[in-house]
């Protein structure tokens, strides 16, 4: 298999009319590092320069997932280092996400096994997002002292009532069938017949052509819980604070609620409080652009803060899984601390003069 892309973690190649993208770090999920998203970067900007590729194929090497999200542990050794050498990753990745997102060919990403974090920003923006029977698709980000990122805060609020807002407040997994509810997805094929898939999208003309093929092989997925579940969710989550979610979660004496509850108390405060922020921010936003800006901003603030690197320790590092967040409750974040987290921080726009 011939390697265009300059890292071994990714590897490209051209087969008929399909350009390959492949994350190749399947001891780590294929997490990315700042070299993968620089490579994946150059691959898909050659792919669309070349006027034989007709769409680009992304997926992931082994069978445990596509992606479980960006390396957070080399941003966590680098937390001694300058501010601009901290946030280097999210500076290259998240232009990375609107470039999928506007990519002029089609996208088509494989979300087979695990897709978290990063690895929805790399998938969900494209243009035909495919899951399996084994995907588990989450942005956990809160349980580590982070808030969803890679445009999530734009995808999110568009998802159903407020299903969005519990996934990106609770972090939890979700398979097919509720990836493609929330419109992370639009296409269930089963893993087996990814390899026919593959070939048949090998040989198409157009996007007509594609999407045909696609569906040769899209069947239903089992039912999930978002359907079932949205009335708890529309009915908690659609309160204006995390302390009045919860105090509706509290009372709805429901089995499902008090699930998420927990899962809740368990999450850094801070982070609850700023994800809510930002995903009512992301709903009246003007387009993923202002999203991502506002996301780069509020990341700069949190690497100059504690509950990052606590949630990081706590699950990446010492594996304890008893972080210690800092401010330790609800009630020892205002409002105005929130919104420090979106003021201004001295570094550069990643997107100059481009609002859409």
């Amino acid at each position: 298999m011939e390697n265009n892309s300059g890292d071994t973690n990714v590897l490209t190649h051209v087969d008929g009319r399909a350009g390959f993208i492949r994350l190749n770090r399947p001891r780590a999920l294929n997490s990315l590092t700042g070299g993968m998203v620089r490579a994946m970067t150059t691959a898909l900007t050659a792919f669309a320069e070349n006027d034989a590729v007709k769409c680009v194929i992304l997926s992931g090497e082994g069978e445990r997932g596509l992606c479980a999200g960006g390396d957070v542990r080399q941003i966590y050794d680098a937390r001694h280092a300058s501010e601009m050498d901290r946030t280097r990753f999210w500076r290259d990745e998240f232009p990375m996400n609107y470039l999928i997102s506007r990519y002029p060919k089609p996208f088509v990403a494989f979300m087979d096994g695990i897709v978290m974090g990063g690895g929805v920003g790399i998938s969900a923006h494209g243009s035909h997002r495919i899951v399996t029977e084994r995907t588990r698709l989450a942005m956990p980000e809160t349980a580590i002292g982070y808030f969803p990122d890679v445009g999530a805060t734009w995808l999110l609020p568009k998802a159903p009532g407020e299903t969005g807002t519990w996934l990106g407040l609770t972090g939890s997994e979700i398979g097919a069938a509720d990836a493609i509810y929330a419109g992370l997805a639009d296409y269930h094929v089963d893993s087996q017949r990814l390899p026919e898939l593959t070939e048949a999208l090998t040989a198409v003309c157009d996007e007509s052509d594609l999407e045909a093929a696609i569906l040769r092989f899209a069947t239903e997925p089992v039912r999930g819980i978002l359907p079932d579940k949205r009335s708890v969710m529309d009915a908690a989550f659609s309160r204006g604070t995390i302390e009045d979610i919860l105090a509706s979660l509290e009372t709805m004496n429901d089995r499902f609620g008090e699930e998420t509850m927990a899962v809740m108390k368990t999450r850094s405060p801070t982070s609850l409080k700023l994800t809510l922020k930002l995903l009512r921010l992301g709903r009246d936003s003007a387009g993923l652009i202002e999203c991502l800006e506002r996301e780069f901003v509020a990341g700069c603030h949190v690497l100059r803060g504690h509950d990052f690197y606590e949630g990081v320790r706590s699950v990446l590092v010492d594996k304890d899984r008893s972080p210690k967040w800092s401010p330790a409750s609800l009630e020892a974040i205002s409002d105005i601390d929130v919104d420090r987290y979106l003021a201004p921080t001295g570094q550069q726009l990643l997107f100059p003069l481009r609002r859409l």
